[in-house]
């Protein structure tokens, strides 16, 4: 879940791993979330439309960290 901390709601996202979430990280901008899992896939999700923008997979484990650059990268 996360928490809009300006109203006080929960905005449910479907995260679309099948296996728990070990890492968050929001870009600079606010605008992404990068989710790491056990399931060895990294997705990065557009928080405005809800939509996933890419997956990246290739992990030998599961992704315990993830990070974006102060570029947005």
């Amino acid at each position: 879940m996360i928490w809009d901390l300006a109203s006080g709601k929960g905005l449910q996202i479907h995260h679309g791993h099948s296996n728990f979430i070990y890492s968050v990280a929001f870009s600079p901008d606010g605008q992404l979330l990068a989710l790491g899992s056990g399931d060895k896939i990294i997705n990065i999700l557009d928080l405005a439309s809800g939509k996933y923008l890419q997956t990246l997979q290739g992990h030998r484990n599961s992704v315990y960290s993830v990070a974006f650059s102060p570029n947005g990268q």
